[in-house]
This record gives structure tokens, sequence and C-alpha cells, in this order.
């Protein structure tokens, strides 16, 4: 009687360390249920090779090397391109701040680089079937920083849970203007008198990309300063 296996779940792999790669794919290949398409250093690699062999899964770094893009751009490419795909990002980049940036960008999962193999293969397989994945611990970390996240402390980790402590809608090009410039140290009269519009106007802007953006209080906007920075297109 003849036998059917599973179909097994396709993954590219981006990372600008060839070792780095080398470990994911012998990790991955010992798992009957993947199978790595391709590995690549570039993201314009990856990217061209997506236009010619879809995937289920891609697992990309968050920093690649300077030339290249940048993690988040690289999500939010992937995932108006590619919506069928899950993006798992794996980085030595592992804090709430960047965990919270790339899940708001499009990613399904984000692991460290220092986790155990073991964790790389379920969240891939997570990624695979729709699903979130963060370990416990990073879902803690980011719930402390995200007001919208406090159902996690009480360690309900469900996607829809996860999802609204970390959701994000996009900024408007004038809230992103403004955020900039309070983040560089502008205050907001001075932020009215740079763009020539009213104090009302720029503080109802504020208020509204700090909404979006799931915080309640200045500080916590200081908090996450950096990848707001890195990532507020201008």
């Amino acid at each position: 009687m003849p036998t059917f296996s599973r179909q097994q779940i396709s993954i590219a792999l981006l990372d600008d360390h060839a070792l780095v790669l080398r470990g994911l794919i012998q990790v991955l290949g010992e798992s009957a249920e993947f199978r790595v398409a391709g590995s690549f250093t570039q993201s314009k690699e990856l990217l061209q090779s997506l236009k010619r062999e879809k995937v289920d899964v891609v697992i990309v770094d968050y920093e690649l090397e300077p030339a290249d893009t940048d993690g988040l751009t690289l999500i939010q490419t992937l995932t108006r391109l590619h919506p069928a795909t899950a993006i798992l990002v794996v980085s030595a980049h592992y804090n709430p701040a960047t965990v919270a940036l790339a899940i708001r960008g499009g990613a399904k999962g984000f692991i460290g680089k220092n986790r155990p193999f073991e964790e790389i293969r379920n969240a891939a397989l997570e990624v695979s079937r729709g699903r979130v994945f963060l370990e416990p611990q990073m879902a803690r970390e980011m719930a402390q920083q995200q007001r919208y996240g406090e159902v996690l402390l009480n360690g309900h980790y469900s996607e829809e849970n996860i999802q609204r402590a970390v959701s994000l809608s996009s900024l408007s090009p004038k809230e992103q203007e403004v955020i900039r410039c309070f983040l560089s140290g502008m205050k907001v009269t001075d932020i009215a008198e740079k763009f020539n519009r009213s104090l009302k106007t720029i503080s109802g802007q504020k208020q509204s990309a700090m909404r979006k953006l799931g915080l309640k209080a200045d500080h916590e906007l200081f908090i996450i300063k950096d990848e707001l920075l890195k990532s507020l297109q201008f």
C-alpha cells in the first residue's frame, strides 16, 4: 500500500554571514519537514529568487551589511510583495524594541541568534502555519514596554494578544515629521514654528502618532527612540 509524505515547507534564507547560512541549512536540513530552497547574502538576491520561486517561509537577519537595506524596510517589502510568505527574523539584535518593530512591519516571528537550535525549527514550523512565534520571556519584556500588551503579563500568549501588544497603524508623513523632531529634542512649540502649523495641530499629530504606536507617555517614546528614528521615513 503506497504511503504519502506530507509536503515539505520550503524556506529561503538571508544572512550576510556565510557561516550563519551554513549553520541554518544544517539545522533545518535535519528535519524532514523542511526544504531549503535557497540561501543568500544580499537582499536583492533573495527578492530576485522569490520572483522565480515562491516559498512558504523566509528566514532573514534584521541587520545586514551597511550597503544593503535595513531590516525593517526589507520586512515591509517582503510583506508587500509576498503576503503569503511568512517572515521569521533570526538576529543578534534581540531586544523588545527591535522585535516589536519587526512584528509591526509584517514578520510572523523573531528569535535571537543565541537561542537553541531546536527553537529555530519550532519557530519556522509555527510561522509556516500562520501563527506568531515569540518565546515567552521576550513576550513578557515586550509587554512591559507596551501599554496595550498588559494582557501578556498574565501569561496569555495567544496570537491575538501578541498582535495587540505590538500592533501599529502606519504614521502619516506629518506625524512622522513631528515624532522625529520631538525625539531630536525639539519642543511642540518649536515644531509648530518650524513647520508653520498651529500648536494645536502639532500637539494633535503627536498624540495621534503615539496612539498608533500604542504609547501613553513621552518617556515610552524614548524607550524605543533609536529604533523609531531608524524606521521612520521622511
